[in-house]
């Protein structure tokens, strides 16, 4: 077993389902309240006696409440005869045993990642993330369940059970049917090539999904790449990433060999019944039924949008790292060109997290090698020919023009040929024996001209500016 990977199902539970399925999911936030709580509380007393001890790992999480719910704190169920005596029946959490005992165990541990991630970013090394939050009832809903079992004993989780191929075992709900063909993962796990690590359940928008973490083998030899020699720094591949061209990919040569013209853009193409039925939910009175609807018809729009985008990013990402094993990416800092209003959508709508993100997980699948060049490398500016920088360069100009060698070619097509240079620059200054396969490596910082602290400017990030361009 060397990688991990999800397969992702939409379910289609009977109404006898869903509400087991709705138990779960409430079941797991309530864990995950009762434990937040117990952190808050915690962190006030130690506040005032630093001798208090939080509980703060996922392991204390999940001691703190399987205590918890058996202790009388969590409730009685007291029995009253005809002669008014009255007795104490069971005490702790009287639905507990209705739901399966690994949501609260992972409700827990999602706690203990949520404090850790927390803690490093308070500390300067992680990124910034914010204090946990209780979960509210009416947000998405969510539980997780392990597939533990001992060895030679059927597993819990199981794909195809009984006679049904379409369908998914879960512990404590039963056998639930999919509506997408199962056949690939059942073949990986007939064979061997596969585990299935967990499932986590997810609803949205009415439609429930299972995601099966699979611990799977490694690619074979014969579908990953090829290795290359010590002293091979060529064949690296520089992608540019824009709004005009999705990608424009090429060769340190000067060869272009992948050239996505325009992008996805559904949510640029679906922004007329966006702002239909966003206007549909504001005419509707808070609270009402009608109101509810009118938000499910908004949210089933934007998972469509959503789901387009991401399925012709990994058509474009699964052809760019099949055909290509060095590649070479820009660290754009995303969120920063994001706060340009006149491009904030178009950004969004390109996904290049998404893209950046997919081709590093699945290169990494294929064997090959990926580099993140340095956020203030000047590719579009750089002169692909003689190497010189010009001074400025317009987003509106899109054939870049070297004032001393006069060299002119596509602006896009310049910076990809510059990436793909800087790799092969990068690999040749590293020592011989260092030289294994990189994945996400980052270059120095400093280079270049800043225009802000943690901040790309639209120029250095090298899209278009015209609006009717980006839309």
């Amino acid at each position: 077993m060397a990688r991990h990977t999800t397969f992702r199902y939409r379910l289609e539970p009977t109404v006898e389902q869903r509400s087991v399925l709705s138990r779960h999911a409430g079941a797991a936030r309530f864990a995950y309240n009762h434990c937040l709580a117990g952190v808050k509380t915690g962190m006030d007393k130690r506040s005032r006696d630093p001798a208090v001890k939080v509980p703060w790992s996922g392991f204390d999480q999940i001691n703190a409440f399987n205590t918890f719910k058996r202790s009388e704190r969590a409730g009685r169920m007291i029995a009253v005869d005809t002669a008014g005596t009255a007795e104490v029946v069971e005490i702790g959490l009287t639905w507990r045993t209705a739901v399966c005992q690994q949501v609260f165990e992972e409700a827990a541990v999602d706690l203990g990642h949520g404090l850790a991630a927390w803690a490093t970013a308070q500390s300067g090394t992680g990124n910034k993330v914010g204090f946990p939050r209780f979960k509210k009832k009416s947000g998405k809903r969510s539980f997780r369940l392990r597939n533990k079992y001992a060895s030679g004993t059927r597993p819990p989780i199981r794909v195809g059970a009984d006679t049904t191929p379409r369908s998914v075992r879960l512990p404590g709900i039963g056998v639930v049917g999919v509506s997408e063909d199962t056949r690939p993962l059942r073949r990986m796990l007939a064979k061997n090539r596969a585990k299935i690590v967990s499932a986590t359940l997810v609803e949205k928008v009415g439609r429930w999904s299972v995601s099966l973490t699979v611990e799977a083998c490694d690619r074979h030899v014969g579908f990953k790449h090829p290795a290359r020699g010590q002293n091979d720094a060529g064949g690296w591949v520089g992608v540019d990433r824009g709004l005009s061209a999705l990608i424009v990919a090429a060769t340190a040569d000067g060869s272009e060999v992948a050239r996505v013209v325009g992008r996805p853009a559904r949510l640029a193409a679906g922004t007329r019944k966006q702002r239909q039925l966003a206007r549909d939910v504001n005419r509707r009175v808070k609270g009402s039924h009608r109101r509810r609807k009118a938000v499910a018809c908004l949210a089933q729009h934007h998972r469509r949008v959503r789901n387009t985008r991401v399925h012709a990013l990994h058509q474009v990402s699964h052809d760019l790292v099949k055909t290509h094993d060095r590649i070479v990416l820009e660290n754009l800092n995303i969120d920063g060109m994001r706060r340009n209003r006149h491009l904030a959508r178009a950004i969004s709508d390109a996904g290049w997290g998404e893209f950046a993100r997919q081709v590093q997980y699945k290169q990494q699948w294929y064997g090959g090698q990926v580099l993140i060049a340095d956020r203030w490398f000047a590719s579009s500016k750089t002169c692909s020919g003689c190497g010189s920088r010009v001074a400025a360069l317009s987003l509106a100009q899109r054939v870049f023009t070297c004032t001393d060698c006069k060299h002119s070619l596509d602006r896009d097509l310049n910076a990809a040929v510059n990436l793909a240079a800087w790799g092969e620059r990068q690999l040749q200054a590293r020592e011989p024996e260092a030289r294994a396969p990189v994945i996400n490596v980052r270059g120095r910082e400093g280079s270049g001209r800043h225009s802000g602290v943690g901040e790309t400017s639209p120029e250095e990030a090298e899209i278009d500016t015209d609006p009717a361009s980006a839309a």
